[in-house]
């Protein structure tokens, strides 16, 4: 799942605030490790936050694109330099060969584009831009899309937290269930392409 289990994403932003963000955005973009943690969910709650004056939305929508962009390029480093070694390495606890299938049929698929539609698939969004370092793409292109990706997807998620925090009395008494509807909205791409796969199969 996109977040571990019992992760309680309010209470880490309230504890950890704009550098547990930070984290967890970059983490997610572009390391290995921040496969499973929370990407989207984490936006709409800060900005959700933000409209109770826990966080200032100003601060929050920079830091967040900052964080997204500068760890896709790690990921991008990490699929040019050390991709081979990753993608031939056999399944463990944090690495799952499928999911790198997937993320390169997703790449081959949809081309510099998936940069940009990566943003919003979970685990996609954490290997494409290995898989574009594995490809060699050309790194100014990738930075291009890398840019307009991370500004579509850091800005529009934390705006709509804050906005419906604006507009909907006592929000933060609903934040659970708004939370798991985001995880499961934001899975039905990754549930789409594996009944695909499955389908053609057989």
């Amino acid at each position: 799942m996109e977040n571990l289990i019992h992760f309680d994403i309010e209470t880490f932003i309230r504890a950890l605030g704009y550098m547990g963000i930070f984290a967890v955005v970059f983490a997610e973009s572009g390391l290995l490790i921040g496969m499973f943690l929370p990407g989207d969910s984490l936006l709409f709650t800060a900005g959700l936050l933000a409209s109770l004056g826990v966080l200032n939305i100003w601060i929050l929508v920079p830091i967040i694109i900052i964080a997204a962009i500068t760890g896709d390029s790690v990921g991008y480093w990490l699929g040019s330099t050390l991709g081979p070694k990753i993608f031939n390495r056999e399944d463990s606890w944090l690495f799952n060969k499928k999911h790198a299938e997937r993320a390169e049929v997703f790449y081959q698929k949809y081309g510099a584009k998936a940069i940009i539609m990566a943003r919003f698939v979970p685990i996609v969004r954490t290997l494409v831009p290995v898989v574009a370092g594995i490809g060699k793409m050309e790194y100014k292109k990738f930075f291009r899309f890398n840019v307009i990706g991370a500004l579509i997807w850091g800005i529009s998620l934390p705006v709509l937290g804050f906005y419906l925090g604006k507009v909907i009395p006592n929000i933060d008494h609903y934040l659970l269930p708004i939370t798991l509807g985001i995880i499961v909205v934001s899975f039905v791409p990754v549930v789409v392409e594996v009944w695909r796969g499955r389908k053609g199969r057989r």
